[in-house]
């Protein structure tokens, strides 16, 4: 059975109702920010559990032998299992006493993220199934539900370590991480929670800002019976100003609005309200449902505000103004909990900690972040790459999988005014022949018009790093060590079509067919990757500094020569924190600085940044 921690026996406990949705009870804050009802009931913590190493036994079969502590994943040490082994599927047990429903309420069951598959039994009754590791999904479990009184629930994961045609970013296929692959995260790692909701209900909500039009648009579906005397108070509130406070009628259970609001004209007064990493101003929102005699039905919170990012000729311009990106590439893992933050303040401290270094945004790297991390981006300033997670085989299956995954993503985080960029491919990952094999091109063209189709406000980048075959912003991964030569490279050329025919970082074309003479934003989105640690045996980095002294002299040289390449729309230096034997970040893997968080501010930013 491998290696399994101290915890493998005892039962799952019960947690009462919930009233106050900006309370932490055992998970990472409220899990969907950006649509908040006052009443949920957290299912993190103690829960039955068992390995099932083949994947081969029903729920009759379960010998349920261990516990485990949701939602960190049964390969990290705050599970309390600790598996290192390869397994194919695991299996989790508790009971939760469901809250009164009166008459048209529902129940909803909330899964923040569960890797790979997962199958539902409520009661002894199967009431779902969900495929997809990094993307939420819901049950309304109303039917399965007989009173207060304890109900049983049971969650199996399955999760084909070996399989490389399902999206799994940097979880490895090997028995042991290697290189720049970590730990394996199978089963529940994001918050499982429930909901009490009325019917009809405010299901889904979006925000799209446009300054051109000094306005947002507002997009609200309803569920349940179609009534068109349905009415949606919205009101829209920032710095204490009442922006909007409007009634719109429900048509076919939904509100598609422009919501204007009165434009300054003045460049200052317009910034007040604008958002950026500087001055990151939201909107508060709330919405209030009512039926066709004026009484409440359902009442949300949420927010949005006013930003833009676009491409201008060769720049990245945010709110109208060329912005020069400084970011930092984030793994979003934790030494003890793997990809599932310990808790939602060390969410917050990571943002916290990537402004402290004087980054304006960060490259979030084969993974889905958790809601929460761009709710504190979205709060405290931080721009943000969103990057689908890698297959590792161009196949049917995987194409199927990546595309309904990435949409899934799309649409769990496009109102989220920190996300400024799409990625979805990285280094030709899971579309290895490119420059060959048009099929492949095709796929890559076809994700990048997908998610330009679908959201048309932020550039996508096709393929991060190099063969872009369908990109607004070029990407380029470059980890040359020498400042001179990086100097040379970039900075002594300014005509740009031949400097990218010319240069091939890694042995790969950075352009391939039509590309080749466009004329766009280039970001130097991988460099660096500087290896430091005290031990370095077992570790590893793209280079290596013999000290903390070595690492900083080193970190101002280069980025002092990456700052001075006008060619550079921004960069993305590699990385924030180290990540289990990857031991190339500003931080170790604790968020310790190893060297001080001012000199690496100075040295991000520049002498006068």
């Amino acid at each position: 059975m491998g290696t399994v921690g101290p915890s493998c026996t005892g039962e799952s406990g019960m947690t009462e109702f919930n009233k106050d949705p900006h309370v932490d009870h055992g998970g990472p804050g409220y899990p969907r920010p950006q649509l908040v009802r006052a009443e949920w009931l957290s299912l993190n913590g103690r829960w039955d559990f068992a390995l099932d190493l083949k994947g081969t036994w029903r729920p009759a079969d379960v010998p349920w032998d261990c516990a485990i502590e949701v939602p960190f994943a049964p390969e990290t040490v705050r599970s309390g299992i600790g598996m290192h082994d390869p397994f194919r599927a695991c299996w989790y047990r508790r009971t939760f006493v469901p809250p009164p429903l009166a008459r048209g309420q529902r129940l909803l069951l909330h899964f923040g993220a569960v890797d790979y598959g997962a199958t539902i039994w409520l009661q002894g009754v199967r009431v779902g199934q969900h495929e997809g590791g990094y993307t939420p999904f819901v049950l309304d479990v109303t039917e399965f539900v007989n009173g207060e009184i304890p109900h049983e629930l049971v969650v199996r994961a399955e999760d084909d370590p070996t399989d490389l045609a399902k999206p799994r970013g940097k979880q490895d296929w090997q028995a042991e991480p290697h290189g720049i692959w970590y730990p394996r995260t199978t089963g529940i790692w994001q918050t499982v929670w429930l909901e009490r909701v009325p019917t009809p209900r405010i299901a889904r909500l979006s925000w799209t800002p446009s300054l051109e039009r000094w306005e947002i648009d507002l997009d609200v579906a309803i569920d349940g019976e179609p009534d068109d005397t349905l009415r949606l108070d919205v009101t829209l509130e920032a710095g204490g100003v009442v922006l909007a406070d409007d009634r719109y009628n429900v048509h076919s259970g939904e509100v598609h609005r422009r919501i204007g609001f009165s434009d300054p004209g003045i460049d200052d007064s317009r910034n007040t309200l604008l958002w950026s990493p500087e001055r990151p101003t939201l909107i508060a929102a709330q919405l209030t449902l009512r039926d066709g005699r004026g009484q409440i039905v359902d009442t949300v919170e949420s927010y949005t505000a006013l930003r833009s990012i676009a491409v201008q000729g060769d720049r990245l311009v945010l709110n109208g103004r060329p912005y020069p990106l400084r970011m930092v590439l984030d793994q979003g893992y934790w030494a003890d909990s793997g990809q599932t933050a310990p808790d939602d303040g060390a969410l917050r401290h990571d943002v916290e900690l990537a402004k402290a270094m004087g980054f304006n945004g960060v490259r979030k790297h084969q993974k889905i972040e958790d809601p929460r991390y761009l709710y504190w981006a979205d709060h405290l300033g931080l721009l943000v790459w969103e990057e689908m997670p890698s297959a590792y085989r161009f196949t049917r299956t995987s194409i199927q999988r990546v595309l309904r995954d990435w949409n899934d993503a799309l649409d769990r985080d496009s109102s989220h005014p920190c996300i400024i960029t799409w990625v979805p491919f990285n280094e030709s990952w899971g579309v290895p022949n490119l420059p060959d094999v048009e099929a492949e091109r095709d796929y890559v063209q076809a994700l990048y018009h997908l998610t330009r189709t679908v959201d048309p406000t932020r550039p996508v980048i096709g393929n991060d790093g190099w063969e872009s075959v369908a990109t607004d912003v070029i990407g380029i991964h470059d980890y040359d060590p020498s400042p001179e030569r990086i100097l040379r490279r970039y900075g002594a050329d300014g005509e740009q079509p031949r400097l990218l025919a010319r240069e091939r970082p890694g042995g790969r074309m950075l352009l391939l067919g039509e590309q080749a003479g466009a004329n766009r934003p280039i970001v130097l989105s991988e460099f660096g990757g500087i290896s430091y640690a005290p031990n370095p045996r077992g570790t590893w980095g793209y280079t290596r500094a013999g000290s903390p002294a070595e690492l900083a002299d080193s970190y101002e040289r280069l980025l002092d020569a990456v700052r001075r390449i006008d060619l550079f729309s921004g960069f993305c230096y590699t990385q924030f924190t180290d990540t289990y034997q990857e031991a190339n970040g500003l931080l170790y893997m604790d968020r310790t600085p190893k060297i001080p968080i001012e000199r690496i501010r100075t040295a991000t930013q520049g002498p006068r940044g």
